[in-house]
């Protein structure tokens, strides 16, 4: 996709200060989808689309170039079709879901929308309220699945998916609504957000759905930490649901600076482009999607490498 997303005809431009521990400078937002219903779990292809949940619709949105469309999902198995949040692209060029609806992760098609259900669940019973995943360099999944908001009731797990046979582990417990989550380049650190006690969570990873103990890796008051993202040099962006800005930490977990955004609930962000210097953002007060230049390029995720 580039930068030509800066052609789209109609675009709201959003000049906002981000604010930095060098002082001021200057973020401009682009909106590239509008009309969306609370958008969530941006997903790169790796080559020219950018795909976005509707947590409250029945749609996943598709920005393509200058284009913007919807992908309407049609399930191959005879069930209620549930609700989507994180999005990850496999290394099939597939996308990957969590379905809070029908609490499974589904593998659906970006050609015509068709999907199947990977894993409906563990033990089974169907997964609470699946968030948000990230791959491995396996190819498998790491997901949260939150249940209370409440920060009194831990009762929120992580759950690690082998995409080829199915099999699902249970990985931890005792979070109070475990929410974005992602891996550092190395593949050896676990991030995760624990949105209801407003910190981010980092893991040292000992093998496949294997974790050791945490530690909080970055405390933000105010608002929830949503969906996360690396850059290539190991800093941390949070969208900062509630806080109306993405928080930027330093590989050690030093707050490096707050980018205001063009609504007070950021849901999740992306890395995107040829380049990887582009940022897409979900919002869900303002109902849309947003893109941004970044100085520093993402880390190309697992899944489309």
């Amino acid at each position: 996709m580039g930068f030509n997303m800066l052609k789209l005809k109609a675009v709201f431009l959003f000049f906002l200060s981000a604010v930095s521990i060098n002082g001021q400078d200057l973020t401009e937002f682009i909106r590239a989808a509008d009309g969306q219903k609370f958008p969530e779990g941006p997903a790169w292809d790796g080559k020219n689309s950018l795909y976005s949940s509707n947590c409250y619709g029945d749609w996943i949105t598709r920005i393509s170039g200058d284009k913007t469309d919807t992908l309407i999902i049609k399930p191959t198995s005879p069930v209620d079709f549930g609700k989507t949040n994180g999005l990850a692209i496999g290394l099939d060029g597939n996308i990957y879901a969590c379905d809070y609806g029908l609490g499974a992760i589904l593998r659906i098609s970006p050609a015509d929308g068709t999907c199947d259900i990977v894993s409906p669940g563990y033990n089974g019973e169907k997964f609470t309220r699946p968030n948000d995943l990230a791959f491995d360099d396996s190819g498998n999944i790491w997901f949260t699945d939150p249940e209370n908001y409440d920060a009194a009731k831990p009762d929120g797990e992580i759950y690690y998916l082998n995409v080829s046979t199915g099999e699902v582990k249970h990985v931890f417990s005792g979070l109070a609504f475990p929410n974005g989550i992602a891996l550092n380049e190395k593949g050896d650190k676990l991030y995760v957000c624990e949105s209801a006690k407003n910190r981010v969570l980092v893991y040292p990873v000992k093998g496949p759905g294997e974790l050791g103990d945490f530690d909080v890796f970055a405390e933000l008051p105010g608002g929830d930490p949503d969906g996360i993202a690396f850059d290539v040099q190991g800093n941390l962006y949070v969208a900062h649901f509630g806080g109306g800005a993405i928080q930027v930490f330093s590989p050690d977990g030093k707050l490096l600076k707050k980018i205001a955004t063009p609504g007070k609930k950021p849901s999740n962000l992306e890395f995107a482009g040829e380049d990887m210097k582009t940022i897409y953002l979900t919002e869900d007060e303002t109902n849309a999607v947003y893109l941004f230049r970044n100085e520093i390029p993402g880390l190309k995720l697992r899944g489309v490498r």
